[in-house]
């Protein structure tokens, strides 16, 4: 069995993120747990109010919506938790080992009644909490929920008041690279078609089609934490139909991402020195070309080459051509299949 490399555990043991937290994000914590520990110690008399501090700092999330779902959970895990200390509490007094009973039930309770991994461990946190620190203090339980929901509705208050993020721009830039990368690769299939191509060129022209999936997946999943930050935001109203447009257009163009990688496939695979003299060939070069324009268009990038710098649609109609030459027939009707169905989505998308 071959063991992992010092340098692969070194990498899983990193503490570090690949990029940092906005430091709007940060400030706004910090001020949410301020707040919570002056507002919940002046409403709540006792010992000081870490339970509103930790709920704050929880809440606080990249979105209004996750603020919202993650005060849920902070408030349901603790309120769970503190009902099962006092139970226990009331049971079997306050010896210590009923902390970690307490502890244990939490878990087990979470898990018949399928509570999420967050409000789970919240609820576990709570109970021990409750019965390790809280058995001499009255009314500590009750405080404690006061306390939580306090910080929670803060934590919410500071995501919602102070610049509600919007990530709709983070997802515009994403789905405009990928209309860059899908363009670029529609131009490298073109070259490959027209001038000779070396093993090794395949290889790199195979690779970096297949580059186009993580791109949109990438683009996916800014359109999903976009359309998230949008949920209970007061600032959504002028950006929603912007975030429409762009899953239309990734929803569109999710297909030519797959044809893209399938006519580069083709031409890996039925590759041969004498295919940039077969006429069929160098039309269909021309056609992606077209294409390339096209989705440069669609996604409204950069026009490209100069000789495709109109501002209407190049690919306007599908390609007609002769029979091919036997040798290269199989790979010219492959290419013809992907290219009429990219032909088809970009006539869709310009009407």
């Amino acid at each position: 069995m071959r063991l992992p490399s010092t340098r692969a555990m070194r990498d899983s043991l990193t503490v570090r993120a690949p990029r940092r937290v906005p430091l709007l994000q940060v400030t706004k914590s910090a001020i949410a747990i301020v707040a919570a520990w002056l507002i919940a110690g002046w409403l709540v008399q006792g010992p000081p109010p870490i339970f509103a501090a930790i709920a704050a700092l929880l809440v606080v999330q990249p979105s209004i919506n996750q603020s919202f779902t993650r005060a849920v959970e902070r408030s349901v895990g603790v309120i769970v938790g503190v009902v099962i200390a006092a139970l226990l509490g009331l049971v079997f007094g306050s010896q210590p080992w009923v902390a970690l009973l307490s502890a244990g039930v939490a878990l087990v309770v979470a898990w018949a009644a399928r509570i999420s991994p967050g409000a789970t461990n919240q609820i576990a946190i709570s109970a021990l909490l409750v019965l390790a620190l809280g058995t001499a203090t009255p009314n500590y339980a009750l405080d404690r929920v006061l306390e939580t929901l306090i910080g929670a509705a803060i934590g919410i208050v500071v995501n919602a008041v102070l610049v509600p993020p919007v990530l709709v721009p983070s997802a515009r830039e994403k789905v405009e690279v990928l209309g860059r990368e899908l363009a670029e690769a529609l131009e490298r299939l073109a070259a490959a078609l027209e001038t000779p191509q070396t093993p090794a060129s395949l290889e790199g022209l195979l690779l970096e089609a297949r580059l186009l999936r993580p791109v949109r997946d990438a683009a996916a999943t800014a359109i999903t934490d976009a359309t998230d930050s949008l949920a209970l935001n007061p600032r959504s109203g002028r950006h929603r139909n912007d975030l429409v447009g762009m899953r239309d257009l990734l929803e569109r163009f999710s297909p030519v991402v797959t044809q893209t990688i399938g006519m580069t496939r083709a031409v890996y695979d039925g590759y041969e020195a004498t295919i940039a003299d077969e006429p069929a060939v160098r039309a269909i070069a021309e056609q992606l070309h077209r294409a390339a324009h096209d989705v440069r268009l669609a996604f409204a990038v950069d026009a490209g080459p100069e000789r495709l710098v109109e501002e209407e649609p190049a690919l306007t109609r599908p390609l007609q051509i002769q029979t091919p030459s036997t040798a290269h027939w199989v790979l010219v009707g492959s290419l013809l299949m992907d290219l009429h169905r990219v032909h088809e989505t970009l006539r869709d998308a310009a009407d």
